[in-house]
């Protein structure tokens, strides 16, 4: 982990605190280029999108993708609050991101490193460099309490 990976991890969870406030999933993301540069940033969209897959990651990786006119997001770097789930990870993939950052672990959904091993899996083409960790307790923290309101103001 260097001083780098949680300055952008701290653009990451500003974007899951704008979920949080317009009520989504308190996960965001953020894509940077091997040179340093912020080319997209977002946080989850599927309630107010009524977009199943509008996950931030997603959001991220397709502005990202615009951004550069290009599909393939060879050389960059994706950092999100929280471990993707199976439609982020193989997006991860499917967009050649070389390294992925996370700051928690997703202990029902997280298909990184908690389940199937998707971005490193020797049955894909192709395989992501993996920092787990980063702002660990920040990530975790937003995500508790945002369920926590959650489940006292039902």
């Amino acid at each position: 982990m260097s001083l780098d990976d949680e300055h952008w991890m701290g653009i990451a969870l500003e974007q899951a605190r704008v979920a949080a406030a317009i009520d989504e999933v308190p996960v965001g993301a953020c894509v940077v280029s091997a040179e340093g540069e912020l080319l997209a940033a977002a946080s989850n969209r599927t309630i107010i999108d009524n977009d199943p897959t509008a996950h931030a990651e997603v959001l991220t990786i397709r502005a990202a993708a615009e951004r550069l006119g290009n599909y393939r997001l060879t050389g960059t770097t994706l950092y999100t609050t929280i471990e993707p789930c199976a439609m982020c990870a193989g997006t991860l993939v499917n967009a050649r991101i070389r390294r992925l950052v996370f700051g928690a672990p997703d202990e029902r959904y997280g298909a990184v490193v908690t389940h199937f091993g998707l971005c490193d899996s020797p049955l894909l083409n192709h395989r992501l460099e993996i920092t787990a960790g980063v702002l660990l307790e920040e990530c975790r923290s937003l995500m508790k309490e945002f369920f926590r309101k959650k489940r006292l103001s039902t």
